[in-house]
């Protein structure tokens, strides 16, 4: 096997805190960056990480951010203006061409703005004309299912409550978020099979682990301060295995920042004990392999399942029936490895399932989950103190915007509780998620567009085709504290209304406010900025969402709703009687600095499931799905040649019978969509267009690392896809796998690319096929060595 060069250093330490401060001066945020660093996550008046939904430390740290979270802060803090003098220098045809680098350092919205298509610029405009704008097309639609209302989850709570209620008295349940595109397999699943479709864990559980298993994650990169707790579990004795089709180098060691040791005398701490290296997609597979081994060797908590759980009968049949030639063609990992792994299941009394999108974003993302928590219900692994499921979030507040009602499907209870609440009806019919949002606007269905933040077009699949059809509507809006792509294609009406960012302190009539979040284990926490905000033309979230509330359903609703953007107060008594959990609310999130946690049934061994108690779900597609996926683009490509449907007049014929599994990555400077920069310190790279494969693969080809490489695929609907040229570098990944930068990558995924029920795009799992682009520019075909 050929070596492949590998960063070298433990994650964090020196590395993170230069790249850290690079990165405030990079932004021109030093002053007002380090001192917003200095109150991140902290109680008492501090506010929570704009970045990932990792929980808080409970004991006081002077310094509780990561690199991830500085750079996020930086973006934030930025004194630079992208306002009306800035759109006076630059039209929207050019900011069109500008990279999401660019846009993303282009600075703060800091005033109000509209289309003029006839300087094609942005302008100025009063808050009072953007509302004017805003009601008269929302008033005049011949249906309220005519809008999408799309949010992020950077939504703090209390804004998230009071848009989810906006929209519903406009009639309507269209109100997909970000969770549509990223964990909903995870809350579809949970949901199901436990009751409930959060995390069962909390932050203490990690250090009482005696095994963590990590499925598809990289933790130095999205959610970095995940790093210590799995460093401190580790020291503790608790085993850590990471199952992924890259080999993360970030994983390796961990330099903590905040001990003087590690910093002054090199120290660092060990993590991860193995990698497991499955292919693409493999995990189902994987995880088949484990519970097969434990159910057919009696390995299983027998007591548990007869008390606690549903259909165990079903899926011991299933499992029996799989054979271990599919498990390993599917996992891409020997039985053998599959067995030792399995032992180690069998003998720890205390485990956790984490994951991240890595397990989500796959047309069989439903079954990754179901199989996850399958193997936990096997071996009794709910409701014990070091055990459980953790599924860990991305942006911030995602799961907390779901809680609060942002939902295009919502539970009957909602609806009733939210009618019992306000006295009035709300929309009983499903509203639109992520996927069918985008095709209806492409169909022209939709007239209105409005984002509480977010990046919809570039996040999403087809983000060409969705920045086109954006153009066709009568409205957008967008409620934001940064320029992206999606504000730059125009219909007849776009705004840019700005707003307070999480950095910043609120002040109403009613004084200074703070608001809330949820982070990834259901804790409940406080967050208030402490800078004035970058322009007094600023507005809070919740009072933009009054305010539009006011202008569109009329001044003498009989919901209070300028009272609630100038009193965040009011809000949580509205949430307090409307949302499960909540009792109370004002009175608790005051208890105790660092919040407090909503009931979870799960860990108390209470199951509001259909069947009363906790359910298996055997798996919906067969386990060597993307084997058969490969196999069948491989028949289809290379049928006498080259098939009709990748013919090109460049690519030779090839007797080469391979197609590869291509998943997409986010580097370790950005933040979502949010390109902070373009190095990828771990990774070893310092661009975007590139290609990763392992070298043995590359010579395997008769390639060379630096080859341009097209990459193409049929869609569901029979068009050709294609990306690049992208730049071969290595990286030790599993066979028959590659990977590229999300979001660039997003053009090869069409809308129907998705998981069944959860509908979320399959962005981890892509069959591709290669050419390499020689130096005239032409396509090439595989070598046979």
């Amino acid at each position: 096997m050929r070596k492949i060069p590998v960063y070298t250093h433990p994650a964090a330490g020196w590395p993170a805190l230069i790249s850290s401060t690079r990165k405030l001066m990079d932004y021109k945020a030093f002053m007002r960056g380090s001192v917003s660093v200095l109150h991140s996550n902290q109680p008492k008046g501090g506010f929570d990480c704009p970045g990932c939904a990792w929980p808080d430390h409970k004991t006081h740290k002077a310094i509780d951010v990561c690199e991830n979270g500085i750079k996020v802060i930086a973006s934030e803090t930025m004194n630079q203006r992208a306002d009306a003098a800035f759109f006076a220098r630059h039209s929207v045809t050019e900011l069109q061409s500008w990279s999401g680098y660019e846009l993303e350092h282009s600075g703060r919205l800091s005033e109000p703005l509209y289309y003029d298509a006839a300087q094609d610029r942005y302008v100025a405009i009063s808050w009072q004309a953007a509302y004017e704008r805003i009601a008269d097309v929302l008033k005049n639609l011949d249906s309220p299912d005519e809008a999408l209302f799309y949010t992020s989850g950077r939504v703090t709570n209390e804004p998230a409550f009071m848009f989810q209620l906006f929209v519903r008295c406009f009639g309507t349940n269209n109100l997909p978020d970000c969770s549509n595109m990223c964990h909903e397999p995870t809350s579809v699943m949970l949901g199901k099979q436990l009751g409930v479709g959060k995390a069962t864990v909390v932050l203490e559980d990690f250090e009482q682990a005696k095994l963590i298993m990590l499925f598809g994650q990289n933790p130095a990169t999205n959610h970095p301060r995940m790093l210590e707790m799995l460093a401190h579990a580790h020291k503790k004795g608790c085993r850590i295995i990471s199952i992924n089709p890259m080999r993360e180098q970030g994983l390796s060691k961990f330099r903590n920042p905040q001990k003087p040791t590690h910093m002054a005398a090199g120290q660092s701490d060990e993590m991860v004990d193995e990698v497991i290296q499955i292919q693409i997609g493999g995990d189902v597979a994987l995880l088949t392999g484990l519970a097969k081994w434990l159910v057919e060797n009696d390995k299983i908590d027998s007591n548990f399942i007869t008390t606690h759980t549903s259909g165990f009968d079903d899926l011991k049949q299933w499992l029996v029936a799989q054979s271990w030639q599919d498990i390993e063609l599917g996992s891409g990992i020997t039985q053998a490895d599959i067995i030792n792994l399995a032992k180690l299941v069998a003998d720890s009394p205390a485990t956790i399932c984490t994951w991240g999108m890595g397990i989500t974003q796959h047309v069989q993302g439903e079954d990754n989950v179901a199989m996850i928590t399958n193997l936990l219900l096997l071996m009794g692994m709910i409701g014990i103190n070091g055990a459980g499921a953790s599924p860990v979030r991305g942006h911030s507040n995602v799961q907390g915007d779901r809680t609060m009602g942002i939902h295009e499907r919502p539970k009957q209870s909602l609806l009733d509780s939210l009618e019992r609440v306000f006295k009035r009806p709300m929309p009983q019919e499903n509203g639109l998620d992520v996927i069918a949002g985008a095709k209806a606007l492409m169909q022209g269905k939709l007239k209105a567009f409005i984002s509480m933040g977010g990046n919809y077009a570039v996040a999403a699949p087809d983000k060409s085709a969705i920045q086109t059809a954006l153009t066709t509507t009568q409205l957008n809006v967008f409620v934001a504290t940064k320029l992206n792509e999606t504000m730059l294609y125009p219909g007849a009406n776009n705004l840019i209304l700005p707003c307070i960012g999480r950095t910043e302190r609120v002040i109403t009539a009613k004084g200074e406010q703070f608001a809330t979040i949820e982070d990834s284990m259901c804790q409940i926490v406080p967050t208030q900025g402490r800078l004035k905000p970058i322009s007094d033309d600023l507005k809070s979230e919740a009072q933009i969402v009054a305010d539009m509330a006011t202008y569109v359903l009329g001044p003498d609703s009989s919901i209070p709703w300028q009272t609630m953007g100038s009193d965040f107060d009011i809000i949580r008594n509205y949430i307090a009687r409307a949302i499960d959990g909540f009792e109370n609310f004002n009175e608790r999130i005051r208890e105790s600095e660092r919040g407090f946690h909503l009931y979870h049934p799960a860990r108390h061994r209470v199951w509001n499931t259909d069947s009363g108690k906790a359910q298996f779900e055997v798996p919906q597609y067969p386990i060597t799905y993307v084997a058969a996926q490969m196999v069948e683009t491989s028949a289809d490509y290379h049928s006498n040649g080259t098939s009709d449907n990748f013919k090109d007049k460049n690519i030779e014929k090839s007797t080469e019978q391979r197609v590869w599994q291509l998943t997409s990555v986010r580097s370790h400077d950005q933040f979502n969509t949010m390109i902070f920069g373009h190095q990828d310190r771990y990774r070893q790279t310092n661009r975007r267009d590139v290609l990763f494969m392992h070298p043995d693969e590359i010579k395997r080809l008769g390639w060379q690392k630096g080859d341009s490489v097209m990459v193409s695929r049929q869609d569901s609907q029979d068009e050709r896809r294609t990306l690049g040229p992208l730049i071969l570098t290595e990286m030790d990944i599993a066979a028959n796998a590659v990977a590229t930068y999300y979001p660039e990558c997003n053009d090869l995924i069409d809308l129907d690319s998705h998981a069944p029920d959860s509908r979320t795009p399959a962005y981890k799992s892509i069959t591709v096929v290669l050419q390499r682009v020689n130096e005239g520019g032409q396509l090439m075909s595989y070598n046979n060595g």
